[in-house]
């Protein structure tokens, strides 16, 4: 399985280059995940719980982070063991832009499965690696610029209801980290 897409992040590059280098926004990010420990020299180790279909795996695996150009690029490789329901392999490609506005996060990501899942069918499978990449990058999106509008909605209703009638926009828990 072949997928490409990108993003626009309204944040500056450093700060989504923190961000996928920092374990407990990738803990946040990928559906599922149980566990995440680890650095970016040294790899990451996470346990990501998952239903494919009619099967519902645990997965140990890990990620190595090679290629990294600082605040530019990196390449991502994993590899998850789920038992009797088989394994993941894959890995992406991720490229940041600057742009007006924030950074373009352009992403390409190559996936194979085996074992019970591969028995499930070139279309389940793909639709479901094509699910999660969009929720990884839709997760990691609200981890750093906040959560988006929906969030912006409520924070503007907990200013009116608090008095903090300023309109400042919240900002997102890692944001909050990093400035």
């Amino acid at each position: 399985m072949h997928m490409t897409d990108s993003r626009t992040i309204a944040a500056p590059p450093e700060e989504v280059w923190a961000a996928i280098l920092d374990p407990e926004v990738l803990k946040q990010c990928v559906p599922g995940c149980q566990e995440m420990s680890g650095s970016p020299e040294d790899g990451f180790e996470a346990t990501v719980v998952q239903k494919v279909g009619p099967v519902k795996a645990t997965f140990k695996g890990s990620v190595t982070l090679t290629d990294m150009v600082p605040h530019e690029s990196l390449k991502l490789s994993g590899e998850g063991k789920g038992g009797a329901a088989g394994f993941a392999k894959g890995g992406a490609d991720v490229r940041l832009v600057p742009v007006e506005g924030g950074t373009e996060l352009h992403y390409e990501v190559e996936a194979k499965v085996g074992g019970k899942l591969a028995q499930l069918g070139s279309r389940i499978i793909d639709g479901f690696a094509k699910k999660m990449a969009d929720q990884f990058f839709s997760n990691f999106q609200n981890a750093v610029e906040g959560a988006g509008q929906e969030a912006g909605e409520d924070a503007a209703t907990a200013d009116a209801e608090t008095g903090d009638a300023d309109g400042e926009k919240k900002k997102g828990w890692f944001k909050k980290l990093v400035t």
